[in-house]
């Protein structure tokens, strides 16, 4: 049978069986889960899967990666999830959902109460997308995690999600990387983050901040008590821009992690942060990551200084290996 056979006829039957296999809880007392990655859905799946979620209410996650959604099944998917009251995370990373399913599914997890983390990753959204974006995050106070990496977002979806940002009042963890933001963009979208009190987790890497953009993540850093995980390696940040962070580094008493790698910071760069980190004897920093960014025997004396003041600080530089990756939680399993 070929592969789009399978996608016809083999993943509806998938499908009516999923929720079976799914709907006890494991030993450990997993979320029941429904996973059809990687099927290829069509309108007839897509319509089998809206069975198989009213039928099967005890479902809490969704995993729908790389299904090629078209606006028709986004459209059907959606309808099923405004209706379901218990699902709480969804996956829907790698498809090509677009503006118009982008806005189909933003509207049904908007009227979805229990929604808790959304994966939108790969899924062409550029700036059209982002106006359905922040009417989700106005609107859904329950939404802890949401994933927009490796979409086309630019500096105007970024003056358009800053604002929902500061206005947030629930998410936790956000993943913008691999995006395009820059310019005021990205200065909005860093503005939004200094107002924003509820935020612990950010990855803006791989956009294009600059100097200007590290200035203003700095003022974010200055005011943002809240905050412990920041990944904003490869953004074109220079050593002035390096200077810019270490301002906010002198002061900040929450952030753990902080990940600045492959950014053209240089030594002179990398020497201003870790500077302020020295200088600040309330800092909270677990891990300090310079991956990529080449330093001197300058630096690696003043991190060996500096970890007598702070023994539990890593420093990560090319010639060390650190994982710093946090997995959240899973989605709450509470009904």
């Amino acid at each position: 049978m070929t592969s789009a056979a399978r996608g016809r006829h083999g993943d509806s039957r998938s499908l009516e069986e999923g929720p079976r296999r799914a709907s006890g809880r494991g030993p450990q007392g997993s979320t029941p889960e429904l996973n059809v990655q990687h099927r290829g859905l069509g309108p007839e799946g897509a319509r089998a899967l809206g069975s198989a979620l009213s039928s099967h209410p005890i479902i809490k996650r969704l995993n729908l990666r790389d299904n090629g959604l078209c606006v028709a099944v986004a459209e059907a998917l959606a309808a099923a999830l405004s209706r379901s009251s218990c699902i709480c995370d969804v996956d829907l990373s790698e498809n090509q959902l677009g503006v118009v399913g982008a806005r189909a599914l933003c509207a049904a997890l908007v009227a979805n109460p229990a929604m808790q983390r959304v994966q939108l990753a790969g899924n062409d959204l550029e700036m059209q997308a982002a106006k359905c974006l922040a009417e989700l995050l106005l609107l859904n106070t329950s939404l802890q995690s949401l994933d927009l990496s490796y979409n086309q977002l630019n500096g105007q979806a970024g003056t358009i999600l800053g604002p929902a940002l500061a206005e947030n009042t629930g998410l936790m963890e956000l993943n913008i990387s691999w995006n395009h933001l820059r310019g005021l963009g990205a200065l909005a979208f860093a503005w939004g983050l200094e107002a924003n009190i509820f935020m612990k987790i950010l990855n803006i890497s791989y956009n294009g901040f600059g100097d200007l953009g590290a200035s203003a993540v700095c003022e974010a850093l200055r005011a943002n008590n809240v905050l412990e995980e920041r990944n904003i390696g490869y953004n074109r940040i220079s050593a002035m821009g390096a200077l810019s962070l270490g301002l906010g580094l002198r002061v900040n008493q929450t952030l753990k992690i902080l990940v600045v790698s492959r950014n053209p910071m240089r030594n002179e760069g990398c020497l201003a942060v870790l500077k302020a980190v020295r200088n600040n004897p309330a800092s909270a920093l677990e891990l300090l990551d310079f991956s990529d960014i080449q330093v001197k025997r300058e630096f690696m004396d003043l991190a060996s200084s500096v970890k007598t003041i702070l023994p539990e600080l890593r420093i990560k530089t090319g010639a060390s290996r650190v994982e710093y990756k946090k997995a959240l939680p899973p989605a709450s399993t509470s009904t």
